[in-house]
């Protein structure tokens, strides 16, 4: 990001300095038949760094999970408070990676992206083997439902609906 910031700050100085204003040598050595020169075309504003900030960069939208997916999410009530390491069907969800009981999966190509729902391909590690799945996750009402459903071989029979965690 702050890269981009610097990238960004470099460039508006660049197109500040490109200004359309012709020097009194550049007026004499135009071709008589030249036409006449236009008139300063007027500045753009410069983005500033608090622009750059708060509007997430397009690649990075394609290649993250959607916010009202993430978070902590559990198959059954007792998945959110287990204090003893035993939440089997806690799921909790990040940017870019899904952490299950036993296993994480790393966030890979984006079939669809929405506001709230994502399909793509998973690569999931955990105990010793790595495999992939084509994946669904989608939020049900208002945010309170997450549906986790698999596409392909050795996917869930079935879509599983996990509830959000109090925060």
């Amino acid at each position: 990001m702050r890269s981009r910031l610097i990238l960004a700050g470099t460039l508006a100085m660049a197109l500040a300095g490109c200004g359309s204003d012709t020097t009194p040598q550049d007026a004499e050595t135009a071709d008589a038949g030249d036409a006449a020169p236009m008139p300063p075309a007027p500045a753009s504003p410069a983005l500033q760094p608090s622009d750059m900030a708060t509007a997430p960069a397009e690649d990075e939208m394609e290649t993250t999970i959607p916010g009202p997916i993430q978070g902590r999410w559990g198959l059954v009530a007792a998945d959110c408070t287990s204090t003893r390491g035993d939440a089997k069907g806690l799921l909790t969800i990040e940017s870019q990676r899904l952490r299950f009981y036993e296993s994480t999966a790393t966030l890979g190509e984006v079939a669809e992206r929405g506001a709230d729902r994502i399909r793509a391909t998973f690569a999931f590690t955990g105990e010793g083997q790595t495999w992939s799945r084509d994946m669904t996750l989608a939020v049900a009402d208002g945010g309170k439902t997450l549906v986790r459903s698999e596409t392909g071989e050795g996917a869930l029979a079935a879509p599983l609906n996990y509830e959000r965690c109090p925060a």
